[in-house]
């Protein structure tokens, strides 16, 4: 049994965030059902770069963030729409959307409007910035609720590069903040059991890239500092934390934060152990005095063997390290495989897709991913469980409420 097995969410939300969380939900057992306009939430029809929707079969983003649930298409500007809402309110469990205020009080589906329907309703909301303060109407994307306005994007740019660096990946922040909300919302469940309250909760971008960022932001408050001072490559804080290059091309990073702990090991592993008495770098302070010199001996070093000859020979020493790899390479990482840390999602028709499961495993088990649903491809089936007839089923949608 999967821990969320029972629970019912009624998402209304679009694009990546807040629906990532609802995908997270349903993969820990939740029912999900997610309300879409007739024309369906715009990610399903988003290009990415030369990739169109439906390329290869499947449309990624949003098979990614949307899947495990059902589909229903309402026109919540109708009233018709909103008295089908009200009544998949009743028995719900939690309310998930990004819906900007002003649209919520438009829709009447603001909190008191559906508590007024469900007082055990838990209230979930993904912003791009916060609930409150000057800017509490206003959307935003992860680019740059998350990347730019956090203090990232500045902080991964190298000083001579013209222009602030991009995202790594689409909805970067917005995976990162899904897993926040839909843990937040995991908690109120836990709370509305052991007290009866239902919270409504809030998680933003910004409040989210600010939590990753949190120690250099501490520090530059500390210190009342725009930004703060950068250690180069060749002159580290620690060598023993740093990146090498092999002789075929790759990269290893070292992140050996007890530097005099492992630099004897270290140095017995590349076949330097002349390094280890050398006064230059006997020591901490000794190689933080010398660390030009240090690192350009461990970089004609790494420079001698290709990472596979490295794997190896790292591998028996203590120290802590990894290679860095290309997006491709990560779903060959034996940890993945052993860990189930991607999965094959069937789609019943022929077609299945590699995808990244859940952040989180119960009892040893990886939960289960399922396909993300067509476009109201459950309208009738959830209107026939309200008790709508087919003649009431019809009228909706002659009505254009439902697609």
């Amino acid at each position: 049994m999967r821990p969320l097995e029972g629970l019912k969410v009624i998402e209304v939300a679009m694009w990546a965030f807040v629906p990532a969380a609802g995908a997270i939900l349903a993969d820990m057992g939740a029912s999900v059902l997610k309300i879409e306009p007739l024309e369906g939430d715009p990610l399903r029809n988003l290009s990415i770069g030369d990739v169109k929707p439906g390329d290869g079969g499947f449309t990624l983003s949003w098979e990614n963030y949307n899947r495990g649930k059902r589909s229903i298409t309402l026109d919540l500007r109708q009233e018709g729409g909103l008295e089908v809402l009200h009544r998949l309110i009743d028995d719900a469990d939690i309310f998930l959307t990004n819906l900007l205020p002003r649209a919520r009080r438009r829709m009447k589906i603001e909190v008191a409007d559906l508590r007024a329907r469900n007082p055990r309703l838990i209230y979930a909301v993904g912003s791009g910035a916060g609930r409150r303060g000057p800017e509490a109407d206003k959307g935003g994307f992860d680019a740059i609720s998350f990347w730019a306005r956090s203090g990232i994007a500045a902080s991964v740019t190298p000083p001579e590069q013209d222009y602030p660096l991009g995202m790594p990946a689409g909805a970067f922040g917005d995976c990162t903040s899904a897993a926040v909300l839909a843990g937040a919302v995991a908690a109120a469940v836990a709370q509305r059991a052991l007290t009866g309250h239902a919270a409504v909760v809030d998680a933003s971008l910004l409040n989210t890239a600010m939590w990753s960022m949190q120690r250099s932001i501490t520090e530059a408050t500390r210190q009342n500092a725009m930004t703060l001072p950068r250690a180069k490559r060749d002159t580290p804080y620690n060598a023993l934390t740093n990146v090498y290059r092999t002789a075929d091309g790759r990269f290893l990073v070292l992140n050996m934060l007890q530097g005099q702990r492992y630099w004897p090991g270290l140095c017995e592993a590349l076949g330097r152990p002349d390094l280890i008495s050398d006064p230059r770098f006997a020591t901490d302070a000794d190689r933080g005095k010398n660390m030009r010199a240090c690192v350009a001996e461990l970089d004609a070093a790494f420079a001698t063997k290709s990472l596979p000859e490295w794997r190896e020979i790292l591998s028996a020493q203590e120290g802590q390290w990894e290679s860095v790899k290309h997006v491709g390479e990560v779903k060959d990482d034996p940890q993945v495989t052993a860990n189930d840390y991607m999965q094959e999602v069937d789609y019943g028709d022929g077609r299945s897709l590699k995808m990244v499961s859940t952040p989180m495993q119960f009892d040893g088990q990886a939960l289960r991913a399922r396909p993300a649903p067509a476009l109201g491809e459950h309208s009738e089936e959830v209107l026939s469980a309200l008790g709508y007839d087919e003649e009431a089923i019809l009228a909706l949608k002659i009505a254009c409420i439902v697609f």
